[in-house]
């Protein structure tokens, strides 16, 4: 008889850092690898219970006597776009997004560059080289893609093979109930076009086309104005000590 057992994932606990959202504040995570055959049900397992992937790891803050970062996640097939959302999609229905799989390029990472020196010039990633970027990408044992945003070249229609501006990617990880935005950035000096916001919009279009229900934005911080965007996408649910509930925004306010 095989009495053999799936291993568990071990999980280990960072020493105390800086918190990079609240001034004063002290940070802690836990961590556990994303490896092996079984990486990519366990990073839908993880994710829904609050992590966030980098590279091979998933984390989760846990902080002592904190409870800030919030997991968040839009439902999809309930959202409707609000006024502003709807002008930031027709400011970009001139571009066109397209579904690569989770490989590095140099434009890309010529993107990325300029994008960290004009928002997080003192953010942890600030340093990041061209090899470091492309381990970001590349580094994966689950159903990662990276998804580009360029400007529709004119006369071209709609090409499968769009070479036009690289203005904005996302890197995404493919889940069972939904897409989870793991990273993106974009081009600084278009900031007319609210990219950020187009790139989310986005997401939510392509989890509807999929039949599945959720996007996943990561930690939402109250009192963090840089996390402040994520609670526009409406309706959302959030993580708490009772599994996901229904975010009424009201009562935040």
């Amino acid at each position: 008889m095989n009495t053999q057992t799936t291993p568990s994932p071990q999980f280990y606990l960072t020493a105390p850092a800086a918190c990079p959202y609240l001034p004063g504040e002290m940070e802690r995570k836990v961590f556990t690898h994303l490896v092996g055959p079984r990486a990519a049900e366990m990073n839908d397992l993880l994710t829904q219970g609050g992590f966030r992937r980098s590279q091979n790891i998933a984390y989760r803050p846990a902080c002592e006597g904190c409870r800030a970062c919030v997991s968040v996640r839009i439902l999809a097939n309930e959202f409707r776009p609000t006024r502003s959302m709807r002008r930031v999609l027709a400011d970009n229905r001139d571009v066109v997004s397209t579904v690569y799989p989770a490989q590095p390029s140099t434009e890309q990472f010529s993107l990325f560059r300029s994008y960290l020196d004009e928002r997080h010039q003192r953010g942890g990633m600030s340093d990041m080289s061209a090899l470091d970027y492309a381990i970001m990408v590349e580094d994966t044992h689950v159903n990662t893609r990276v998804i580009e945003y360029r400007l529709r070249q004119p006369g071209s229609g709609i090409s499968e093979q769009p070479r036009g501006e690289l203005l904005a990617v996302a890197l995404t990880d493919m889940m069972s109930d939904g897409l989870s935005m793991v990273y993106s950035f974009f081009n600084p000096e278009v900031e007319s076009r609210s990219l950020g916001t187009f790139m989310i919009l986005d997401h939510i279009s392509r989890t509807k086309t999929l039949g599945l229900p959720h996007v996943y934005l990561g930690y939402w911080v109250k009192g963090s104005a840089k996390m402040g965007y994520k609670t526009r996408f409406q309706p959302q649910e959030h993580l708490t000590p009772r599994g996901w509930e229904l975010f009424d925004a009201a009562r935040e306010d």
